[in-house]
């Protein structure tokens, strides 16, 4: 038996590069969905006219967080923001899976769980248009819109718009491969 020094060489190299190609892959599929989010809530917001427009992304069986937003004020982030553990739920979740779009023109007069609007409170809502983004294999995150200024009628325009921009994202290639 020969031994080719060369060949284990050879084949290091061949698996280092092929590692640093995924890894690149993965980098450019990570930037353009990154980018494609942006784009969309940035223009939600300035179509809405509203405060804040943000993607919740589902990490965890109906657990989250704020992992994009954007804003007409600085003092409106909650980037980063989980949600409350015992409000959300498979009720809601299966409600969001099917298709449901949330407007709330004023939280104050909505008729709504205490700790969904403890929870909006919490984030300086006082109105909220939600619209789920749903792919293949579920519910992969919420599209929200927020006004915090004061109550926000919804017109069915609104509402038409935030479904566009959350099925956007849902039919995007580098979502689907997230």
């Amino acid at each position: 038996m020969q031994i080719h020094p060369h060949s284990d060489f050879n084949h290091n190299r061949d698996r280092r590069e092929q590692g640093l190609q995924n890894l690149l892959d993965r980098l450019v599929i990570s930037i353009e969905r990154n980018e494609l989010v942006r784009q969309t809530t940035n223009q939600l917001r300035k179509s809405l006219q509203v405060d804040r427009v943000v993607l919740y992304y589902f990490y965890g069986q109906w657990q989250g967080q704020v992992t994009f937003e954007s804003l007409s004020s600085q003092e409106y982030s909650i980037l980063g923001s989980t949600g409350p553990d015992d409000c959300f739920n498979n009720e809601y979740a299966a409600l969001y899976l099917a298709g449901r779009v949330k407007a709330i023109a004023d939280i104050e007069l909505e008729p709504i769980e205490s700790c969904h609007r403890d929870f909006l409170c919490s984030m300086q809502v006082r109105a909220n248009l939600v619209a789920p983004i749903v792919i293949p294999r579920g519910l992969w995150g919420l599209l929200a819109a927020h006004h915090c200024q004061g109550p926000h009628d919804w017109s069915s325009s609104d509402i038409e718009m935030i479904q566009a921009g959350a099925q956007i994202l849902a039919t995007d290639r580098n979502i689907l491969e997230s």
